[in-house]
C-alpha cells in the first residue's frame, strides 16, 4: 500500500476518535472520481465550527508531529492543522466551520480503496467545489479529470448552488465562468 494512504488510515483513526465529522479532500481521493495522480499528503476536513479548536488542536498536536514550530498556534490563526503522521507524510487537516463542509462531510461516502481497507471521501460534487474554490492549475487539472470520469453523473445543481456562495466570499468572479466552460467543452453542461 502507497505511503500517503497509510498516513491516511492513520489520520482517520484519530479523526474517527476525535467524534467529530470529517472526510477526506484532495488528490487523495482522485483515484476514485477522476484522474489519480500522486500526491504527497493527505488532506481531510474536520468540522469544528470554531466551538471544538482548541480541543481538536490539543488532540492532534499530542497525537502527530507538527510540521511547523508554531504549529498550534498556526493551526488556530489559519484554521488548518499541519501535521506529520508516523511514516514522515504530511497531512493537512482544515478545521472546518463553513454549512458548506459540514453539508461535505454528510455527504461523504466510504471508499474502499484496497482489501479491507476504507476511507471517509468528499462525494465527487463537493470535490469539484472544494477544487474550484481553491483555483489553482492542478486544481483546474483535477476537475478536468472529474468531469472526464463523471460527466453526467455529476449533480450540477448541487455543485452550483454549494459554490456560488463560495465564490462571493472570496471575491473571485473567474471561478464560475471557468467551470461552466470546462463542463461545456465535457458537454456535462449544454
Amino acid at each position: 500500500m502507497h505511503k500517503v494512504f497509510v498516513a491516511a488510515l492513520e489520520l482517520q483513526a484519530a479523526l474517527k476518535e476525535a467524534g467529530r465529522p470529517f472526510c477526506f479532500i484532495g488528490g487523495l481521493v482522485l483515484p476514485r472520481w477522476g484522474n489519480p495522480r500522486m500526491t504527497q499528503d493527505a488532506d481531510a476536513t474536520v468540522i469544528s465550527a470554531f466551538v471544538h479548536d482548541e480541543e481538536l488542536i490539543r488532540k492532534f498536536f499530542s497525537r502527530f508531529e507538527s510540521r511547523r514550530a508554531d504549529g498550534p498556534a498556526f493551526a488556530q490563526n489559519n484554521r488548518v492543522m499541519l501535521l506529520r503522521a508516523s511514516n514522515g507524510i504530511g497531512l493537512d487537516v482544515s478545521l472546518g466551520a463553513l454549512d458548506f463542509e459540514l453539508r461535505a462531510t454528510e455527504r461523504a461516502v466510504d471508499w474502499k480503496f484496497a482489501k479491507g481497507h476504507t476511507l471517509r471521501i468528499c462525494s465527487a460534487e463537493d470535490l469539484v467545489v472544494f477544487k474550484a474554490f481553491a483555483a489553482r492549475d492542478q486544481d483546474w487539472a483535477d476537475i478536468n479529470g472529474i468531469l472526464m470520469r463523471q460527466g453526467k453523473k455529476l449533480h450540477l445543481n448541487q455543485i452550483f448552488d454549494e459554490l456560488r456562495p463560495l465564490v462571493v466570499l472570496k471575491e473571485d468572479d473567474s471561478i464560475l465562468p471557468r467551470l461552466e466552460a470546462l463542463m461545456r467543452k465535457h458537454k456535462v453542461m449544454e
